[in-house]
């Protein structure tokens, strides 16, 4: 999680109406990707959609979060980031468990609706990628938005790997091997979310200790 900096080397904290206004559109986007991957998901019997399907519910949330708090003290957007980074980090368990869980069941996911709105996802997420990328760097709420959008992009190109995968071998494993992989994404980028926050957090307390009292 880079740090944005403007001529005046301050760090993007998100006040620009014109970020606002793209940070709206990529909600939308995510929330109703989240609907149909998930009914698309379930209805081919892939894991790695569904996996895809909570991200874009994640970060649909999640930013709703961020633009909630752009404006806010530091202290408050460092909270939210620090909530985002905990979220991340359950989702990515939850993935890995539901996937670990699915191993034992039998089914093959269908390669051709997995690829169709494996593609659909993915052009949601490089929309929102190019939305979002000229405000890339910032504090951690802002970080996290952009790592996030960033994340949905990769996972559509790994679902659709496992798509292709699925109908190539006529078995589940490349479904459950992409999806334990984006458990892992998930996790990873929880980390940097995670102790950019805390870093903040720590700058906030140390900014509000050597304040001069009235």
């Amino acid at each position: 999680m880079g740090a944005h900096c403007c001529a005046s080397g301050a760090t993007f904290e998100g006040l620009s109406a014109d970020y606002k206004r793209r940070l709206q559109a990529v909600i939308a986007i995510n929330a109703g990707m989240f609907l149909v991957e998930m009914g698309a998901g379930a209805l081919a019997g892939s894991r790695a959609l569904q996996a895809d399907a909570l991200d874009f519910l994640g970060d649909a949330l999640t930013y709703g979060i961020s633009l909630a708090v752009i404006g806010a003290a530091m202290h408050v957007r460092a909270w939210a980031a620090l909530a985002k980074g905990v979220s991340l980090t359950l989702m990515g368990l939850w993935v890995f468990g539901s996937t670990a869980y699915h191993v034992l069941i039998l089914g093959v996911p269908k390669a051709e609706i997995m690829g169709i709105v494996g593609f659909l996802a993915l052009a949601a997420n490089v929309a929102s990628v190019l939305l979002l990328v000229r405000y890339k760097d910032g504090d951690a709420n802002v970080r996290s938005v952009w790592l996030c959008s960033r994340n949905d992009a990769v996972g559509n190109v790994a679902v659709m790997a496992a798509a292709l995968g699925v109908w190539g071998t006529a078995t589940k494993w490349p479904d459950l091997i992409v999806a334990a992989i984006m458990a892992g994404l998930f996790l990873w980028s929880s980390a940097q979310i995670l102790r950019q926050s805390m870093q903040e957090l720590r700058g906030a307390r140390s900014a509000h200790a050597v304040a001069p009292r009235a």
